[in-house]
């Protein structure tokens, strides 16, 4: 359904925009229909731009991302729209306060469904409702702030499935709500998937990509750096970063000492100059293309649908590691 073909995004920052700054570099992978897909990385990765990208709010400098085959970028915005759409981490600053919430439904219906009579649209604004668990007559005719996090969030859902959308980007889109609510939410997109419903999960929470997806992509600083099947990422993570970042979640068995934390700080991790890299490793045995390896992405397959990238992939393509066996 969504492919990413090697996707890179560069911003011109610095005086004039005379410095190029890469936010994503080769990013390729794909969702499929009744499938959540978990994009995970801490701050900076380039998980938000990846979604900006695919959305079509921020612009791809290189690459390709295609929806059913067809190039996005050539897609018109509104035919695009009526099958994708995004919902992001702050629910409060997706609502004019000066508006009731319900004023979001209205924009659609202006757009899309310009000669729907009043009762038929009414009839599917309360059918949208329903489907995320809301009662419209609680929810309706009410301003924002008398609403909380989680109903303002599901009313986004509501707001993308009066489309019949097939995919939902959903970026870091529990990260603001308590805990009792955060399960409701990731139930409901489990009940979209079941729906037919294709979720990319944008998170930073391991957890919660564990929990909701059936794949998971680690980036790293715009690259993707291991992904695959959810329990092969998180039960043999390949690269030594993956394996940091499982080593971060907190057991409930255990308390961290104050240098604990420190040492499993995602931000400051740099490969040891002995780092093992599986990819180079494969390269070296393998000539010019390694079996297993996807063309221009980056990365080897070193076992059935778990891939795994260079420790450390710098610009010039030199490893900050040394070859290891993928045997």
């Amino acid at each position: 359904m969504l492919t990413l073909d090697r996707i890179s995004k560069v911003y011109k920052v610095g005086t004039f925009g005379g410095t190029d700054l890469s936010a994503v570099r080769d990013v390729s992978f794909d969702v499929d229909a009744g499938e959540v897909v978990s994009l995970i990385g801490e701050s900076g990765s380039g998980k938000t731009t990846i979604g900006r990208m695919i959305l079509g709010l921020a612009s791809v400098t290189r690459g390709t991302i295609s929806f059913d085959g067809e190039d996005v970028a050539r897609l018109p915005r509104k035919a695009y729209y009526r099958r994708v759409q995004g919902v992001f981490q702050d629910p409060f600053s997706s609502y004019n306060p000066i508006f009731k919430a319900d004023h979001v439904f209205r924009m659609i219906r202006g757009v899309y469904f310009p000669g729907l009579p009043d009762a038929g649209w009414e009839s599917r604004v309360e059918a949208s409702l329903q489907d995320v668990g809301l009662d419209p007559g609680q929810v309706l005719h009410k301003y924002p702030h008398q609403l909380s996090g989680g109903q303002l969030q599901r009313l986004l859902i509501a707001r993308a499935l009066l489309l019949d959308i097939r995919l939902l980007v959903a970026d870091e889109i529990i990260s603001m709500l308590d805990a009792s609510t955060r399960i409701d939410v990731l139930n409901l997109l489990g009940d979209l998937k079941a729906r037919g419903l294709g979720i990319l999960f944008i998170t930073h929470d391991l957890s919660l990509g564990y929990y909701s997806s059936q794949r998971a992509v680690i980036l790293r600083r715009g690259r993707v750096v291991e992904m695959g099947s959810t329990s092969a990422v998180f039960e043999r993570p390949l690269h030594p970063y993956t394996q940091m970042l499982m080593a971060s979640v907190p057991q409930l068995h255990q308390k961290w000492s104050h240098g604990d934390a420190a040492a499993r700080s995602g931000s400051g991790w740099a490969p040891a100059p002995t780092e093992p890299c599986r990819y180079h490793g494969a390269i070296l045995g393998g000539g010019a293309t390694a079996p297993g390896e996807i063309p221009g992405s980056g990365l080897v397959e070193v076992e059935a649908g778990h891939l795994v990238g260079c420790v450390q992939a710098n610009a010039d393509g030199s490893c900050g590691g040394r070859p290891a066996s993928v045997g």
